[in-house]
């Protein structure tokens, strides 16, 4: 059985939907699953689980990334994005110079409140918010509070200012360059977005669809090396079988999530909680 993760470099016109079924049928499997929508313009990373990896979406789920963001001032569009249609224009735009604009960005870094587009695809009352809008049908975007870490200028030119930004799950870049218009008094919508980091996952180490039709299982990352950001722990070999079968391994320490081994081998992820060890995902067939 094929069991991993997958460092997808996603194409652009390509929704993250869209990748799963290509992966789906590359490997012959219908356990196939994502981490981190990515907007069907937007290009770069997209971990994928395949096989008995995708029970362990959850824990790389909450990753922070890294993005690469063209911000074109001048033009607003209904999305954000050049999906939409252009709801307003400037001409003669001029920026401010880097330390000002510098200045500016910073105020965006941190812990932040965003509105995300309601050309996105979170869902309100179970539907996704860009199929309501799409219907013109009216609502609210709940806002979001997001972290920054980050925020450096690459390139600067007379309307289009390159941004590569560190930034928590859930950050919506769209939404970021229009407020980054705002704070300027400009419009503004994303040009172009490439995501170059998930977690561990690097766009350096990225293959793309085309790579895997060549030879998808030379690219599949075992499980456990993408949890490397769960404590490893060594089982004693006699509670590998109370651990499969559910029970409590009484043990001291904090509260947390841990990769689990026994003898070397992977077993799953464990979850401490009031001094004691219980299975939470389990990787080996029982």
């Amino acid at each position: 059985m094929n069991d991993g993760f997958l460092n997808l470099n996603k194409a652009a016109g390509m929704t993250s939907h869209d990748a799963v079924n290509l992966v789906r049928k590359i490997f012959g499997t219908k356990k196939v699953g994502h981490a981190g929508t990515l907007d069907p313009s937007a290009v770069g990373v997209l971990p994928v689980a395949v096989g008995r990896a995708t029970k362990f979406i959850e824990y790389i789920s909450n990753f922070d990334k890294t993005y690469r963001a063209e911000i074109l001032f001048g033009i607003a569009t209904s999305t954000g994005d050049f999906e939409g249609e252009i709801i307003a224009r400037e001409e003669n735009i001029k920026l401010p110079p880097d330390p000002a604009l510098k200045s500016i960005l910073a105020a965006f870094t941190g812990t932040i409140e965003q509105t995300p587009s309601k050309y996105s695809a979170i869902k309100i009352n179970g539907q996704k918010a860009y199929n309501l809008a799409r219907k013109n049908i009216e609502f609210e975007m709940p806002r979001r509070t997001v972290t920054i870490s980050k925020i450096d200028i690459l390139n600067l030119t007379e309307n289009i200012l390159t941004l590569e930004i560190d930034c928590s799950k859930g950050t919506y870049i769209r939404s970021l360059a229009v407020d980054i218009g705002e704070s300027l008094n400009l419009p503004a919508t994303l040009k172009f977005l490439q995501r170059v980091r998930v977690g561990n996952f690097h766009l350096k180490d990225a293959a793309t669809i085309d790579d895997l039709k060549i030879s998808g299982e030379k690219f599949l990352l075992p499980i456990d090396s993408c949890l490397n950001h769960l404590r490893k722990f060594e089982l004693p070999s006699r509670r590998v079988k109370a651990f499969c079968n559910g029970l409590p391994t009484n043990i001291s320490a904090a509260d947390e999530f841990l990769r689990i081994y026994a003898e070397g081998k992977f077993l799953g992820v464990g979850k401490i909680q009031a001094g004691e060890l219980r299975a939470a995902k389990l990787f080996i067939d029982t």
